[in-house]
């Protein structure tokens, strides 16, 4: 019993650290964000929109909310991982947490689970910001706020990852800038991809991020290029794997024991 109530301190403290981090400094973490979705919803919801048409039956610009929702969810779960954890361990701070009596578990779902309150803090931003621009009827509610959260989680996760193998500030930026971005916009946020031939449709069926992007437009709006159930096993599927070698690498203490 002792051993629970000192590992549930331990997991608060570490996510109201993290949680005030990102809100002590929001002007950087949750205000950018929303000025850009701002600006996708201008640019590419009304003025290209109104050119385009319908997408999947739908206003070009209700198709692409929720796959922008999605898009900065994605981006500020890992970011705020990647970024917090390296700078502990940067700073060296990380070797007070590994000597303490804090199970890796603890620390690992501390961190993760900062970077969903993020994620999910910017989205909800984002998701409020959309009403300007149209209206949102979310046609399935649960599957839209089980999907939302496991994709959170596993960015924030491949954001811990990340960090863990970082040595450097240059480190942290190149799988967000190489990999994230390009899987994010080819991810089906802005386009079906019914509009492709049919090689690319199946080569996109590679992108996790489509699979995830699909099952959150479902859940508010009801349509989907993909199987909802195969999404959701892929996203459980990635949330084991990468929960199991995060731990595994904190056990080990990879790239933190000097």
């Amino acid at each position: 019993m002792q051993h629970w109530h000192t590992s549930w301190i331990a997991l608060g403290t570490i996510l109201t650290k993290e949680i005030r981090r990102f809100t002590r400094i929001w002007p950087q973490t949750l205000l950018p964000p929303a000025i850009t979705m701002a600006l996708y919803f201008v640019i590419f919801g009304n003025l290209i929109g109104s050119r385009i048409g319908e997408m999947g039956g739908l206003r070009y610009i209700d198709y692409i909310v929720p796959g922008l929702i999605m898009m900065s969810v994605i981006t500020n779960s890992y970011s705020n991982v990647v970024s917090s954890f390296f700078s502990t361990k940067f700073q060296r701070s990380i070797e007070e947490l590994m000597v303490a009596p804090v199970s890796p578990h603890v620390i690992l779902l501390g961190y993760t689970l900062g970077g969903v309150a993020r994620g999910l803090a910017v989205g909800l931003i984002v998701t409020l910001m959309s009403l300007f621009f149209t209206r949102l009827q979310v046609e399935h509610v649960w599957l839209t706020i089980a999907v939302v959260f496991f994709t959170s989680l596993v960015f924030s996760l491949g954001g811990f990852i990340n960090a863990v193998f970082a040595r450097t500030f240059d480190d942290i930026s190149i799988i967000p800038t190489f990999v994230l971005t390009p899987l994010t916009y080819l991810g089906g946020v802005f386009y079906s991809i019914h509009l492709l031939p049919e090689f690319w449709q199946k080569v996109s069926l590679i992108n996790p991020i489509l699979h995830m992007v699909n099952a959150f437009r479902y859940g508010i709006l009801g349509v989907s290029d993909i199987g909802i159930g195969t999404a959701l096993a892929l996203m459980a599927l990635f949330t084991v794997i990468l929960y199991g070698y995060s731990y595994w690498l904190l056990v080990r203490g990879t790239g933190l024991r000097q």
